[in-house]
């Protein structure tokens, strides 16, 4: 079964950091373009970050540039490093192979 499992998202006060991790399994991870995608309360969903499969191809939305650090390890994962958060960055954040396979999503909330 092709699945992608998030994690690592929780409550940062404003300059805090978070790491997002997202697991993959069930398919070729490494043949795969993979995103980080947002979802904010009454929002729609905003793109965030991608990588190539080689890893060496990072991705940034003008939102996030330089503060977001996305990469991806040998083993079946990707990470998204949030550094200098903001309240605008809390959403819900899914890892996403484009279009269709999506995971569940971490909540990240940025409040003092």
């Amino acid at each position: 079964e092709v699945q992608l499992v998030e994690s690592g998202g929780g409550l940062v006060q404003p300059g805090g950091s978070l790491r997002l991790s997202c697991a993959a399994s069930g398919f070729t991870f490494s043949n795969y373009y993979m995103n980080w995608v947002r979802q904010a309360p009454g929002k729609g969903l905003e793109w965030v970050s991608g990588i190539n499969g080689a890893g060496d191809t990072p991705f940034y939305a003008d939102s996030v540039k330089g503060r977001f650090t996305i990469s991806r390890d040998n083993a079946n994962t990707v990470h998204l490093q949030m550094n200098s958060l903001k309240p605008e960055d809390t959403a819900l954040y899914y890892c996403m192979i484009h279009p269709t396979i999506w995971g569940q999503g971490a909540q990240v909330t940025v409040s003092a």
